[in-house]
């Protein structure tokens, strides 16, 4: 089986190539393309006639444009990558009869309310980013009926940056820290996206009644703050040595930090839908940070 995936230089992206792997052969493509192939969702007809030349048994986009601040100043941009190239490569998919899967966001809620967000509940983006993604959604859903749409929040990976990288950096040079404590969600691995991907992927070509929208995302509840709190003392029991502690962590609301997007409140994600569809259990968030943890400490 052959497999194209966009995005394959991003965080999910890259772990994709590896997870992948055993299902076939993956064509890995990230913005600049390779051999007359293009994988710049800037032009969304070359991504979609790209499709058509690789002609894969499988699409999967893991292509985003994901600078939420910076998508409030290029709506359009952001609309282009987020919306019309993923609906231009599900049309293509459709053509070839290749199912897609694709990565949204919660972002596409409002993040009112504190009881974790389902796939049918009503959506509100409260942000450029946020209406682009679920615009991305919409076009995929009409334009592929077979297609995996996996919405997600707050994902990390060991390679590049990441919260974690910052949190330990700020916690090495600094006495205090203060770090936002009324936003919920659950930090989610790439590696964990990446592995539960290309289950759902070999039971989405046996039965195609369970394309979809689902969530997935680690299992419990966090705040930054508690995030935060735990990389730190994690880190000082690996014999990390900081300034300030978990206990010097201060909680502080939004407020106090303004960005040009709206951030919502609430990014909890029920996934009961997935886990039951797909035999799958979601473990713990601490149990994958803990792990990305050891890995970026033993790198350093």
């Amino acid at each position: 089986m052959k497999i194209l995936l966009f995005g394959a230089n991003g965080q999910v992206g890259w772990e994709l190539r590896r997870s992948l792997a055993p299902l076939g052969e993956v064509v890995a493509l990230g913005s600049g393309g390779q051999e007359g192939l293009a994988g710049n969702f800037l032009d969304p007809q070359a991504v979609a006639a790209t499709v058509e030349k690789v002609r894969p048994a499988l699409v999967v986009n893991a292509a985003a444009y994901t600078a939420v601040d910076k998508a409030e100043s290029e709506p359009e941009v952001a609309r282009t990558v987020n919306a019309l190239a993923p609906g231009a490569i599900a049309q293509a998919a459709r053509r070839i009869g290749a199912p897609i899967v694709h990565y949204s966001t919660d972002y596409v809620f409002d993040g009112s309310g504190e009881r974790p967000w389902r796939e049918d509940d009503a959506t509100g983006p409260l942000s450029v980013y946020g209406r682009t993604k679920l615009e991305g959604e919409q076009r995929i859903a009409a334009a592929q009926p077979l297609h995996l749409i996996l919405r997600t929040s707050w994902v990390y990976a060991a390679r590049g940056g990441n919260f974690a990288r910052t949190m330990l950096r700020l916690a090495r040079e600094r006495e205090r820290l203060t770090v936002i404590d009324d936003q919920f969600g659950a930090p989610t691995g790439a590696d964990l996206l990446a592995d539960v991907t290309a289950h759902a992927v070999r039971l989405l070509l046996r039965d195609p009644a369970l394309a979809g929208v689902y969530h997935v995302a680690a299992a419990g509840v966090s705040t930054w703050n508690g995030y935060a709190r735990f990389v730190v003392g994690k880190a000082q029991q690996m014999g990390e040595v900081v300034k300030a502690g978990p206990d010097q962590i201060d909680p502080v609301a939004t407020s106090a930090f303004p960005t040009a997007a709206r951030r919502p409140h609430n990014s909890r994600l029920d996934t009961e839908r997935f886990r039951t569809a797909f035999g799958l259990v979601l473990p713990p968030w601490e149990r994958g940070v803990a792990r990305m943890l050891q890995e970026i400490l033993e790198r350093s």
